[in-house]
């Protein structure tokens, strides 16, 4: 084997490492599954990206009384709309979870992806915007 060969062999093998190592940390979906809580915060923010971030708040007891935080990103317009719509509320929430986030797709590596229930008080809004 000629020196050429090996270099053009070893470049090869390293960008095919690279494309299946970010195809995976990025892009495989590692984990599905749903979540259900009180929509805490929902927001639209980001310098370059304007993403959608979410946290809601879980209930659990362990030895003592405890909130667990489950922190989010949405993609789709029509799922943030429905969130932005019901901050506070108790909601229950589809989401995929990947291995790394990318700046485009929010800040978290889980993206939830649709809504299943919202409850609460449809009729009784509280504070009602400006």
């Amino acid at each position: 084997m000629t020196v050429k060969r090996v270099l053009s062999t070893s470049l090869i093998l390293i960008i095919l490492g690279l494309v299946i190592f970010i195809y995976v940390r990025f892009f495989w979906v590692f984990g599905s599954g749903t979540k259900a809580g009180t929509l805490n915060t929902f927001m639209k923010k980001g310098y370059v990206f304007k993403t959608y971030e979410g946290k809601i708040i879980q209930s659990g007891f362990k030895q003592n009384i405890q909130s667990n935080e489950f922190n989010f990103s949405v993609t789709e317009p029509s799922v943030a709309k429905i969130l932005l719509e019901n901050a506070g509320r108790e909601v229950e929430v589809h989401y995929k979870e990947y291995f790394g986030a990318l700046p485009w797709r929010g800040l978290e590596k889980y993206i939830v992806d649709s809504v299943y229930e919202v409850r609460g008080s449809i009729d009784n809004k509280g504070i009602t915007p400006r």
